[in-house]
């Protein structure tokens, strides 16, 4: 599926937005492991929950869970404690999504996992049984679904677990997040330097309801930054959100974006643009690089933006397909260390009817859609259909807020 889209006159309207996913997904696995008569209420529809919940809402023993990384992640953890045996495979590209660390660290804790196919890659055989528990070091510079995945079955360890992170921890929102979560469900965990420990506890079935996702919002902020005079209101977001995604609102006031926070969620207005140049550590936030890479190129603001170490090995290597997509825009962007990206203004000669390439990665398709408000004639994007991944309804928003798609 690809699209042609081309802004409207306008740029308002009120904008439904999925829940977060990053929720759900820790909500899902924390509903099975409290043995909840409780369904989870806003549960997103996208494809990354839709799998987990069918994973476990299933009789089945072998599971595909396509491109899923999160639920590649949290089922590897949850069914090597749940006697039986199992498998878990997924796209090409999941199979070529390192998950080594991770299988070391339950098979050390008392789990037995064994690769299928390539050493370090899924798909996985899991033989699953009652967990020792006990000691262990993971670098916090891995991604932080590998220590949420291990958090979330400690206290059903047989000793519990004690995790020490060592260097720079990456992602430290993420991990407060499943810790705030696992406390929701009656389960404490104690964070002291960079060591997190778990004793063996219970927990406790609640009903949970899911708020909206602020990563999904960040898009309407960048089509807010990009656009002339827009009257965006999104439902469903909370002032005191435990996602760490929600800085978004911070980022894009220097940006020219105003949040005001209503009963039903907030509302995005144009104001003047405070930064001119924007520089930002997305240690604890990379999924709004790729948002914030595109809309300071096309608002002309150079950046210098680090921490970006965790987006090579995303859906695809993020820093790679930036660059790529950015100079048929006429952009240049250069990255150094692995983990900073940077733009200073250099400029290259634009294709003249670009078509961007998402790479199977969902954020690339929303990242680059609003682009189309800079352009007269609009902007392709190929494979459109890729953010079925977390936000199935992102196309039917666009033409509610006064884009025009035109299949092709």
């Amino acid at each position: 599926m690809n699209f042609r889209i081309e802004a409207g006159k306008t740029v308002g309207g009120n904008i439904p937005l999925p829940a977060s996913k990053s929720i759900c997904n820790r909500v899902l696995i924390l509903n099975a492991l409290a043995y909840s008569p409780y369904e989870v209420q806003n549960l997103s529809d996208c494809d990354d929950t839709e799998v987990l919940w069918k994973a476990l809402h299933s009789n089945d023993h072998n599971f595909d869970i396509k491109a899923a990384g999160t639920a590649m992640r949290f089922l590897t953890a949850f069914l090597s404690k749940v006697v039986g045996e199992w498998t878990i495979t997924g796209t090409e590209r999941m199979k070529n999504r390192p998950i080594k660390l991770l299988v070391e660290a339950l098979n050390s804790l008392g789990a037995r996992i064994e690769y299928m196919e390539k050493e370090g890659f899924p798909p996985l055989h899991i033989f699953g049984s009652a967990l020792q528990g006990g000691e262990i070091s993971l670098p916090g510079g891995v991604s932080s679904q590998y220590i949420s995945a291990l958090l979330m079955i400690a206290p059903l360890m047989e000793k519990g677990l004690t995790l020490h992170l060592t260097g720079e921890v990456i992602s430290a929102p993420y991990i407060r997040l499943t810790i705030e979560l696992m406390k929701q469900f009656g389960v404490e965990t104690v964070w002291e330097g960079a060591t997190l420990t778990v004793r063996p506890q219970e927990y406790r079935p609640v009903p949970y309801t899911v708020e909206s996702d602020w990563s999904s919002a960040s898009y309407w902020y960048q089509i807010a930054a990009l656009s002339e005079k827009p009257d965006l209101r999104l439902g469903g977001l909370l002032p005191c959100s435990l996602q760490g995604d929600s800085v978004v609102t911070d980022l894009f006031a220097q940006l020219g974006v105003h949040t005001a926070f209503t009963p039903e969620g907030v509302r995005l207005q144009k104001e003047e643009i405070r930064s001119k140049h924007l520089e930002y550590d997305f240690v604890n936030a990379p999924d709004l690089a790729q948002t914030l890479v595109v809309t300071c190129a096309l608002l002309g603001v150079p950046f210098r933006f680090t921490g970006l170490q965790s987006l090579r090995i995303k859906e695809t290597d993020r820093m790679a397909a930036l660059q790529n997509e950015l100079r048929k825009l006429g952009y240049l962007l250069t990255d150094r260390e692995d983990r900073i990206l940077e733009w200073n203004g250099e400029r290259c000669t634009p294709e003249t009817d670009p078509e961007i390439a998402t790479y199977e990665d969902h954020r690339m398709a929303m990242a680059f859609a609003p682009v189309a408000l800079r352009r007269p004639a609009g902007l392709r994007i190929a494979h459109a259909e890729v953010v079925s991944k977390s936000y199935p309804h992102f196309w039917q928003g666009l033409e509610r807020a006064g884009f025009k798609l035109t299949a092709y």
